[in-house]
């Protein structure tokens, strides 16, 4: 067996054993979808109607904001699933299972990307839970199926670069109570873009704040692919922004796991 294929099939081992875990606990999953399925009611039953009017809505207002507000929340599901993967992490290296990992032929890539790939398909459900809240409310997508599936591997790309993100986070956090701190800002700035209402709606230096952080082209991408409206220049930035939130996650993810010792 080559060094690459053993390396694959530890990385499987340690997917099944993250996606059990998910499977005995699926409390976290409904935990990743809890927060923006709250946000869904809240903003489209309370505020939705005068929002949603200041989109341009011609009926009543919620139905508009519907589907301007689902993208976004579908990016803070993957921002709020980053927390759950931190302290994954973090309780994996404070129980003593890592030291035991390092004593087997595992190869160490393999204990990462297991929490990645957990994460990213536990992500995935949570999204679904999303989806299916946001269209009994009133969300109507236009997109075609083949909109649909770039949206839903473009999503798969975002919560990727976000795991590799948060498992660093995880692994460089001294307690599993900092652990759950640490992946905040990412739970806000989603709060500071465009998620919840258009960016030339702000202040000039929050606007401009908005307009340059890596959510907002993230969430215009989704909201464009979901509408079958054109996405400009936003696809090409938010697949840039997430190639290198990955690349830093996976380095400092593999610096961190080098150096640090299980407690």
């Amino acid at each position: 067996m080559t060094t690459l294929s053993w390396t694959v099939a530890d990385s499987a081992t340690m997917l099944r054993r993250n996606l059990k875990h998910a499977l005995r606990y699926p409390s976290l999953t409904v935990i990743v979808a809890a927060m923006p399925i709250v946000f869904l009611l809240l903003f489209v039953f309370v505020f939705g109607g005068t929002l949603g009017a200041g989109l341009g809505g011609v009926t009543g207002g919620r139905a508009e904001y519907a589907d301007y507000l689902t993208p976004g929340l579908l990016v803070l599901a993957i921002t709020a699933a980053a927390q759950g993967t931190a302290i994954s992490v973090a309780m994996d290296m404070t129980e003593g299972i890592i030291t035991r990992f390092r004593t087997m032929s595992i190869a160490r890539a393999a204990v990462l990307a297991g929490h990645v790939g957990g994460a990213v398909v536990q992500t995935m459900v949570g999204l679904a839970l999303v989806v299916g809240a946001a269209l009994l409310v009133g969300f109507r997508p236009d997109a075609d199926p083949l909109e649909w599936l770039t949206a839903a591997a473009f999503l798969v790309l975002v919560s990727l670069a976000l795991s590799w993100l948060s498992v660093a986070m995880g692994l460089t956090a001294k307690s599993v109570e900092s652990a759950s701190n640490m992946p905040m800002p990412m739970l806000l700035l989603p709060f500071f873009g465009s998620a919840f209402v258009p960016t030339d709606s702000m202040p000039a230096g929050l606007r401009w704040f908005a307009e340059h952080q890596p959510f907002t082209p993230i969430i215009e991408t989704v909201r464009g692919l979901l509408s079958g409206t054109e996405i400009g220049s936003s696809g090409v930035v938010a697949v840039a922004w997430c190639a290198a939130i990955a690349l830093v996650g996976w380095l400092w993810a593999r610096r961190s796991y080098e150096r640090r010792p299980a407690r």
